[in-house]
């Protein structure tokens, strides 16, 4: 296995599909086998039953429910100790990771580096996460 993405996530139904699909676009144009992780950290809003319905047509998912909310970190660490891939991505659920960044990740780990963190100069985050982000 080349490539694990391994995505925590609470409550976001809304975002999976399309999630997924660019995560398999831009994967499949990468030539390298992959798997999709996606780990639900309690989800009350049919987050998991989304994911099975995509497992059913997208055999790279694997999935991960935890029965109440762990939280991310706990959900990280589920996912990576279930990840296969000699390189392993993490990603949030809600689209603010965009999946064509995979590439440029896989282009700096390939060129020798053993860790890779990016991060948004222009973010679109909602009202409710930026204010509270403000104070901590």
């Amino acid at each position: 296995m080349d490539i694990s993405i391994v995505i925590p996530l609470l409550n976001e139904v809304e975002s999976l599909e399309e999630l997924n699909r660019r995560l398999h676009e831009e994967l499949n144009k990468s030539g390298k086998s992959f798997e999709i992780i996606y780990v639900d950290d309690g989800s009350t809003d049919g987050s998991f039953e989304k994911l099975l319905q995509l497992r059913e047509s997208h055999p790279a998912i694997r999935l991960i429910q935890f029965n109440k909310n762990f939280g991310k970190s706990a959900a990280l660490s589920e996912g990576f100790k279930m990840a296969r891939g000699e390189i392993v991505i993490t990603m949030d659920a809600d689209l603010q990771d965009d999946p064509a960044e995979i590439h440029n990740l896989i282009r700096e780990i390939e060129g020798g580096l053993e860790l890779v963190s990016g991060w948004k100069k222009e973010r679109h985050d909602p009202l409710n996460k930026t204010i509270p982000s403000r104070f901590f």
